[in-house]
């Protein structure tokens, strides 16, 4: 392909992208192919004489489309939303012309730097502590999940526990403490953090242990359970080296006690602390939520994901760090090849060091664009958008109270119901079934998209509209919907 081939081929994807975004609200949310629909469709192998772009861009409506889950659509009320828009997409364009690995500011000096830059952009909008901003002894940079966040700061959280634990002993003893100490190693999280810092601590190789979360504390990790299961795990022999507390909790958007969290863990400071903010974090954006920060310094790390809520395509998880040192003293790896004058100096940041994986994408170009394009003004009437949506309809659900009990919410757009059963005794399984059976038949047909779970012990339908061309038009209507199943349900249960 040439420069003229790809500019044709350009202005037909782009027109084609524009055309998708335009007919969204009319597509199936939810795709409804089979497991495997692909293969019979494409030829066994790669095709030997090359193809002319008229013939490849029609099999993306063709073989591609039907197997998409429309995550942009306005009906995409499942999960959180993975936010996409054309600033984000120019930002894609251009990272993908300027493709490489960055590992290092030699790389391309504009990768390192513009990263720092929109990061403490970032990190003041969100009102963060300056502990966190580049300036000082922090900073932040771009991951590609909030998990991989996760991951590292792990890493980072039990390589310091062990070198604080064997500090001042001679090589062997030190060595022998610290293979002593690995396997009484032991990370925490709310019995609702994400998985992933139980994964996490799997691929550590450390022990997990949850703290309970109740209903009557709604969900939210407190200062008295922690401080017991810290307790125990001392009992037991065991070392806490590692604390994920939650700003939005997966299943029902809860935030950690913070403040009472932090003053339990003034009697363990070797503990390093880090707030996943993946999806609620965006909100912070907006000055009437950033009280939530206010205990943030007595911490070690925070991550937000860019590519959730606040209008930055996938990937842009951005981690922020208080001691940078604490990242790059248990992930610098230097070999002769990767040596240079500029790294060794001392005066660049070299980011292959604040990560697990060497290369790195130009992912702070559609971060700069979007920052750019929105404004501050801009990304927070965003938010509050959302959460004006989100106060709708748990107003609807409230009016409803003969068909739904809300379990909590709204929380930073979400709201979390269950089906009421018409029979009072039909409790338990019974009426578990009912909130099944009301979740699959919506998703079954396709108009709007949810996602359920179980929490405190209650099966649940999850409705968060946050996506980003979402209008109050399409919450009534999956208002409706909701009613509309939920009475088809329990009318048939009432003949059983």
């Amino acid at each position: 392909m040439d420069s003229n081939q790809f500019r044709e081929a350009a202005h037909a994807a782009i027109e084609e992208i524009i055309q998708y975004y335009d007919t969204l609200p009319s597509r199936r949310v939810l795709s409804a192919v089979e497991p495997g629909y692909l293969r019979p469709l494409l030829p066994p192998s790669a095709p030997e004489s090359p193809e002319p772009w008229s013939n490849i861009q029609p099999d993306i409506e063709r073989l591609i489309m039907p197997g998409l889950t429309h995550w942009q659509s306005p009906n995409f009320m499942a999960f959180f939303p993975a936010s996409s828009t054309y600033p984000g997409m120019l930002g894609e364009m251009y990272s993908a012309a300027f493709t490489a690995p960055a590992f290092n500011w030699l790389c391309s000096p504009a990768v390192t730097e513009l990263e720092t830059v929109v990061l403490d952009w970032l990190a003041q909008l969100l009102g963060l502590p300056q502990a966190y901003h580049s300036m000082g002894e922090g900073g932040g940079v771009i991951q590609g999940s909030a998990s991989e966040a996760i991951v590292t700061v792990m890493v980072a959280a039990r390589e310091r526990v062990l070198r604080h634990l064997s500090e001042g002993l001679e090589e062997k003893a030190r060595e022998d403490k610290i293979d002593g100490l690995r396997g009484k190693l032991v990370a925490l999280g709310s019995e609702h953090a994400h998985s992933s810092t139980h994964k996490g601590a799997i691929i550590g190789g450390t022990k997990y242990r949850s703290v309970p979360a109740s209903r009557e504390d709604g969900f939210a990790m407190t200062g008295r359970e922690l401080r017991r299961t810290l307790e125990d795990c001392k009992r037991d022999g065991l070392v806490p080296y590692y604390l994920t507390v939650s700003l939005g909790t997966t299943s029902t958007c809860a935030v950690d006690r913070f403040e009472e969290i932090a003053e339990v863990l003034k009697d363990w400071p070797e503990i390093w602390v880090h707030v996943d903010a993946a999806y609620a974090g965006a909100a912070l954006v907006c000055e009437e939520y950033q009280h939530l920060t206010k205990d943030f310094a007595a911490f070690d790390s925070f991550d937000m994901n860019m590519h959730k809520w606040l209008l930055t395509n996938f990937d842009a998880s951005c981690l922020f760090v208080k001691r940078r040192s604490d990242l790059t003293s248990a992930l610098s790896i230097t070999p002769s090849y990767l040596r240079n004058t500029f790294s060794d100096s001392g005066l660049v940041t070299d980011y292959r060091d604040w990560q697990i994986p060497l290369g790195r994408r130009f992912r702070s170009l559609k971060i700069w664009f979007v920052l750019r394009s929105y404004g501050t003004e801009g990304l927070k009437a965003h938010i509050r958008k959302h959460i004006k949506l989100g106060e709708l309809f748990h107003q609807l659900a409230a009016s409803r109270e003969d068909l739904f009990e809300i379990v909590t919410g709204p929380s930073f757009a979400l709201t979390v119901i269950t089906v009421v059963p018409r029979r009072k005794w039909a409790k338990g399984g019974r009426e578990r079934r009912i909130t099944k059976q009301v979740y699959e038949t919506i998703n079954t047909r396709g108009e709007i998209f949810l996602t359920s779970g179980v929490v405190g012990g209650v099966y649940v339908i999850r409705v968060v509209a946050a996506t980003p061309r979402v209008e109050e038009s399409n919450i009534r209507r999956a208002f409706e919907i909701l009613v509309e199943t939920a009475e088809e349900v329990l009318s048939g249960e009432q003949k059983r």
